[in-house]
């Protein structure tokens, strides 16, 4: 088992991982294309990655786009990173740094989706707003993605659920093409999710908590 130094010093030696103390890291807001994955196809991110299940699993399916992973532990990234390039991804990056903090680093309209995968609820009232689905983050989803980019959130958490529906609701106007549902494995939906599961999804259903699951675009 590797120890947390050894795997940050891993994780400033590859080149698929964005972070601090890099050069490319103050240079890379509006570049992605151009500096990292010298190519000009859509841009996916996976905000909350954790070990990257979705930006490697993706990054497989989809050779023709570029996909992100967002998480600020280097630990968690550094399984991903370790995976794509095992896997010799060419199209798989990964960036430490706050979701909070994403516009610094993500310019606007640089990235045509976005994936929130098993976020942290947030349950108690006083951490609503850092809530992945709450009306700031939509915000700051809203300046990233291009036209009709399409965002999607899959959870475990029935609470969580539940709250971003009502606030995609209440933004109705501002919102189209909303699709969800609160057991994705009993409908067609699945099939858009490549057999990809994340450590938590299959946690979380071997307790047997159904996997909900919403994808909509901004007007």
């Amino acid at each position: 088992m590797r120890s947390k130094l050894q795997r940050f010093k891993e994780n400033f030696e590859r080149d698929n991982v964005i972070e601090p103390g890099k050069e490319i890291y103050k240079k890379i807001k509006g570049h992605w294309n151009e500096l990292y994955y010298r190519n000009n196809n859509p841009i996916v991110l996976e905000l909350g990655c954790g070990n990257g299940e979705y930006t490697v699993g993706l990054a497989e399916n989809f050779t023709q786009k570029n996909f992100l992973g967002v998480d600020v532990k280097g630990t968690r990234i550094w399984r991903g990173s370790k995976d794509a390039l095992e896997k010799e991804l060419n199209n798989a990056a990964f960036l430490r740094t706050q979701i909070l903090q994403i516009q610094d680093y993500v310019a606007p309209n640089e990235v045509d989706e976005i994936w929130i995968t098993f976020p942290d609820p947030r349950p108690r009232k006083r951490d609503i707003k850092r809530r992945l689905t709450s009306p700031r983050f939509l915000e700051i989803y809203k300046e990233l993605v291009s036209e009709d980019g399409v965002i999607h959130l899959k959870t475990d958490n029935t609470p969580l659920f539940d709250y971003s529906l009502e606030v995609l609701q209440e933004m109705e106007s501002k919102i189209k093409d909303l699709v969800h549902t609160h057991d994705l494995y009993s409908t067609n939906l699945l099939q858009d999710h490549f057999g990809i599961q994340t450590r938590y999804e299959k946690m979380f259903m071997d307790q047997g908590e159904k996997i909900k699951y919403l994808r909509f675009s901004f007007t």
